[in-house]
């Protein structure tokens, strides 16, 4: 895969999943905007990390529409373009419902999907407004496998994962006639920073056992898969979703 003249927007990227996205887009010959939202320290060392030169950074909260608008219009104004958008940025907030709060409950919902869902459904329309304009272009959103067999001590996150799928599917259809394609990638448990405390504790040796390989995906696998769907060739998998989660859970 050759990305050499490729403009991307990996949204949560100073870490994890985001920043083995960036890194990967970066070798292959992309111009990449990293974003962050409150750890601008791990994303400039995301940022000097990758190979090559024009790579910029982007700090936006992505609940807060406005500021969604100005990252999306800063990268267009600094690439000239907009090829890929990679919406990863999210939340992971236990709110059991036999354990919190009416009132925590209300505040892990709303947090939830104005970052994880509505957050990336604005980014999704920004950006399709560019690409549109070019004739062109890739919309990849990082769900997860939660969005299929339920998440029952994380159920907004689930949520919120589940209505990005359908999100990606209904723009696929929408905007395919743009030449744009829009698709998920669906990972289980991967090994990252903030994962890895649950890894770490009682329950990892039987979340890795959840899979027949014996472990998490790395993510560098899921970058894998990320940059698959924004190859050239990749096009006519537009609404696919591609689970990355070592055969931990298997749908129909």
């Amino acid at each position: 895969m050759d990305f050499s003249k490729t403009y991307v927007l990996v949204t949560g990227s100073s870490r994890g999943i985001g920043a083995a996205t960036a890194q990967a887009f970066a070798e292959k010959g992309a111009q990449v905007a990293v974003h962050y939202n409150r750890n601008q320290s791990a994303a400039e060392e995301i940022l000097n990390s990758l190979e090559g030169t024009g790579h910029v950074l982007v700090q936006a909260d992505v609940s807060d529409p406005e500021a969604v608008e100005r990252m999306i219009h800063q990268v267009h104004q600094t690439f000239g373009r907009l090829d890929v958008v990679v919406n990863n940025a999210g939340i992971f907030d236990p709110h059991p419902v036999d354990e919190v709060s009416y009132t925590y409950w209300q505040k892990s919902w709303q947090k939830t999907l104005a970052t994880n869902l509505t957050g990336a459904a604005n980014i999704c329309y920004c950006a399709a407004q560019i690409m549109i304009e070019q004739k062109g272009g890739r919309i990849i959103n990082v769900s997860s496998r939660g969005a299929f067999r339920g998440e029952p001590e994380f159920p907004a996150y689930g949520a919120s994962k589940a209505g990005m799928n359908a999100m990606s599917q209904s723009l696929a259809k929408k905007l395919g006639k743009y030449n744009i394609g829009v698709y998920a990638v669906a990972p289980g448990f991967v090994s990252t920073d903030m994962a890895q405390p649950t890894l770490d504790g009682p329950d990892g040796e039987s979340i890795k056992a959840q899979s027949p390989l014996g472990r998490v995906a790395k993510p560098e696998e899921v970058a894998h898969a990320i940059l698959f769907y924004a190859s050239e060739k990749a096009l006519f998998m537009t609404g696919g979703i591609i689970d990355v989660n070592g055969a931990s859970y298997l749908r129909t």
